[in-house]
């Protein structure tokens, strides 16, 4: 860091001069993701009548997506086992997983590591619980033995995304503003 004296300008001010890489994905902004945004019900994409989510990045590039999960009902959301990394925080309620003694509330971050296997539990005094979650890779959701039952993906979650802002009548391609 240089020292500025009275007849240097402030270079620091100065917007990088050189081009972009060629082909680079264009940044993503949502304005308004933790307030305004999250009011708009149908921007929800509803995966069963009381869990929905709102993808904020589904990166088919890398494999992994960035969403919002709503959760308007108490007990078992999902048993599922992490092929990724996962992190999140919790924006509004609270959660735990069956599995272990801690519990997710309102401003609260976990970390999942790949390879857990977990069930997602909702108090039954939360009457909707809002998390924000970056999911690297998927997960296959499991009965309490292990078998596979399902799974999700940043490719099952866009197929999903796209089917409902078309039946909203937003069009199947809203969904590409979030696809990097």
């Amino acid at each position: 860091m240089s020292v500025q004296t009275a007849k240097q300008p402030d270079q620091s001010a100065v917007p990088y001069q050189l081009a972009q890489p060629p082909l680079m994905s264009p940044d993503l902004v949502l304005k308004g993701a933790l307030d305004s945004w999250l009011e708009d019900d149908n921007l929800w994409v509803p995966s069963t009548p009381t869990v929905s989510f709102k993808p904020l990045m589904l990166n088919t590039s890398q494999g992994y997506f960035v969403n919002l999960l709503r959760v308007r009902k108490s007990g078992v959301v999902s048993r599922h086992r992490h092929a990724g990394s996962v992190h999140a925080l919790v924006l509004k309620g609270r959660w735990y997983y069956l599995e272990h003694d801690w519990v997710a509330e309102q401003g609260s971050y976990a970390f999942e590591p790949p390879g857990e296997t977990h069930t997602l539990f909702v108090p039954e005094d939360v009457e909707e619980m809002i998390t924000w979650f970056h999911v690297t890779g998927g997960y296959t959701y499991v009965d309490p033995q292990g078998v596979a039952l399902g799974y999700e993906d940043v490719f099952t979650k866009l197929d999903l995304a796209q089917r409902h802002y078309e039946s909203i009548g937003l069009g199947a391609d809203y969904v590409r503003q979030f696809v990097r």
